[in-house]
């Protein structure tokens, strides 16, 4: 059963909040159970706001590592709820069943509305990283037969969200290696050999699957990127592409360039890069009510 326990304090980096922290936090939520394992979630509910609208949180880690503990709380601090996933890694279960896992925990989202007091109508997905990448791809692929899945007991709820916040994410999963610095390429092969059971060019159509630029449509919703132009990590040309494929149809697409940032760092959740992906936020998912 989940508990409520008080709110954590925020992360020496965050700015000054426009709203008080998280009213109260929902600490492991089983949202679905697969092959015997609980997948939880962890709701951060912000004070003094009826009904939020949701965001919910995709950790990074290469998608083998890092937890759903692993959250930004400006959001929460800015009047937006936000679920943080814990999902199958790659070092269990190998791709789709990421986006299965986080699929499942929208239509959890959305079916539990009105019992934890947030919004069902708009929900908004991001995610950092390789959580970027996941995001995207969600966002992109509502409705798509391979990547729903069947995971959890809310078949019968939308799993499609209605923006997209995409920090440092990989968009397409060809192009990545060629892009790619030294560096990167020393983190991305093997993380791309446990997502995808091989490299890109040896598994194309799955890697075709695995990436967003394949699936943009005019049906998708707004999308915000954010890249650092000194990433050594993420390819900032992964960010461009996405964007460019939305351009092409003359989707709702912003991309802001962080000048001098490398992989992640207190700019991208502070100053300006905050302030605009919360009006972003606030223009597509709403507000309380």
């Amino acid at each position: 059963m989940a508990v409520l326990v008080p709110a954590a304090v925020g992360a020496l980096l965050l700015p000054t909040p426009a709203r008080p922290q998280a009213a109260r936090e929902v600490k492991d939520v089983v949202y679905a159970t697969v092959d015997g394992k609980a997948l939880g979630l962890d709701l951060y509910m912000p004070a003094g706001v009826a009904s939020p609208p949701p965001l919910v949180w995709v950790h990074g880690g290469a998608w083998r590592a890092g937890t759903e503990a692993r959250v930004p709380q400006q959001f929460v601090q800015h009047g937006i709820a936000t679920p943080s996933l814990e999902f199958r890694q790659t070092t269990e279960a190998r791709f789709p069943a990421n986006v299965h896992d986080i699929k499942a925990a929208v239509r959890f989202l959305r079916a539990k509305a009105s019992e934890y007091g947030y919004r069902a109508d708009r929900i908004a997905v991001s995610g950092a990283s390789s959580g970027g990448h996941l995001a995207a791809l969600v966002g992109v692929t509502g409705g798509h037969k391979d990547l729903e899945g069947t995971v959890g007991a809310h078949l019968n709820q939308s799993s499609a969200v209605q923006a997209v916040v995409v920090y440092f994410g990989a968009s397409n999963l060809t192009t990545i290696l060629a892009q790619s610095t030294p560096f990167g390429l020393n983190v991305r092969k093997p993380a791309l050999d446990l997502l995808l059971g091989a490299q890109p060019e040896q598994t194309k159509a799955l890697a075709e699957l695995a990436s967003p630029v394949f699936h943009v449509d005019r049906g998708d919703p707004p999308l915000l990127l954010l890249h650092g132009d000194q990433d050594p990590q993420m390819p900032i040309n992964q960010s461009h592409e996405l964007e460019g494929a939305y351009q092409a149809l003359g989707l709702d697409v912003s991309l802001d360039v962080v000048h001098g940032a490398a992989h992640g760092g207190e700019r991208f959740m502070s100053g300006p890069y905050l302030t605009r992906a919360i009006a972003f936020l606030q223009r597509t998912i709403g507000t309380g009510r």
